[in-house]
């Protein structure tokens, strides 16, 4: 991955009337990631995406999109991204193939790059043999999908997905994402917002938990797991010549300190066999 900062969020607030709603945020993503804003809904995740591609303005704070400021050099931060939001851009009364031709118009291309440009979207998001069709009977993947395609008509060095998989079924959501990782490997930096953890583990790099507009914790998603992640597990001895047995066990069953109270309860937290990815099941 390559080291070097192309977004910078720095100590960013947001108020809508006497309500904050982004507290004091802070991150940077580096070029070539996914990095996803994890929280349940009213996190403040969709809010500060909005502030990030100039749709609101921080009430303080700085945000910087490959070098250019949100607020003093929007339109050449709009020039750096691409936006998939919730609800879908295409228009229901044209083709997919006339929906990217008409984005390419509106993003300057001429009608031939424009077309051109069209029709590899739909073969890179498997939409080629349904291009001439009505919007009306593609399949709400297909939509999603087509609307990925309208955001890259340009190229963008980096692409913002505001939650792109509600509402989908899990097979559509899992071609999603191939396709999202698919950007990725070709060069794009994702950021992408949602509140499902199961995405959020298979597509991050890493991830900012938000919650009432508060960054609660940020890192890598395999160390933000072993800090959350384990069991804690008690047991209570009937009889006190069992306690060397049993913390003998215990202590073969993790990397953690047995600790013994006055009543003979062994305990231990992250119990080696439950932390998720470490081990067989138990």
């Amino acid at each position: 991955m390559v080291n070097q900062q192309i977004i910078e969020v720095q100590q960013v607030q947001k108020k809508f009337g006497d309500e904050l709603v982004v507290a004091d945020v802070s991150f940077n993503v580096q070029a070539g990631e996914i990095f996803g804003l994890l929280g349940p809904n009213g996190a403040g995740k969709t809010t500060l995406l909005k502030m990030m591609t100039t749709l609101l303005r921080q009430d303080s704070g700085t945000i910087r999109l490959n070098g250019y400021d949100t607020l003093t050099q929007a339109r050449a931060v709009r020039q750096q991204f691409g936006l998939t939001g919730q609800t879908a851009m295409i228009d229901q009364e044209l083709s997919a193939r006339e929906n990217l031709i008409i984005f390419g118009r509106l993003n300057g291309l001429n009608r031939n790059t424009a077309k051109a440009r069209a029709d590899e979207l739909l073969r890179d998001f498997s939409l080629e043999h349904s291009a001439q069709r009505p919007l009306s009977t593609f399949s709400g993947g297909m939509r999603r999908r087509l609307d990925l395609a309208v955001s890259l008509i340009s190229r963008p060095k980096i692409l913002f997905l505001d939650e792109p998989t509600t509402g989908l079924d899990p097979r559509t959501r899992s071609e999603m994402w191939t396709a999202i990782r698919q950007l990725v490997r070709q060069g794009s930096t994702v950021v992408l917002t949602t509140q499902y953890l199961e995405e959020a583990d298979q597509l991050a790099d890493r991830i900012a938990l938000l919650d009432h507009g508060r960054l609660k914790a940020l890192g890598p998603v395999t160390a933000l797991k072993q800090q959350v992640g384990g069991l804690k597990l008690q047991l209570a001895l009937a009889q006190a010549q069992a306690t060397q047995p049993a913390q003998r066990i215990m202590t073969q069953l993790t990397t953690q300190p047995v600790q013994v109270s006055d009543r003979d309860r062994l305990s231990t937290i992250g119990c080696k066999r439950c932390n998720a990815g470490d081990g067989p099941d138990s």
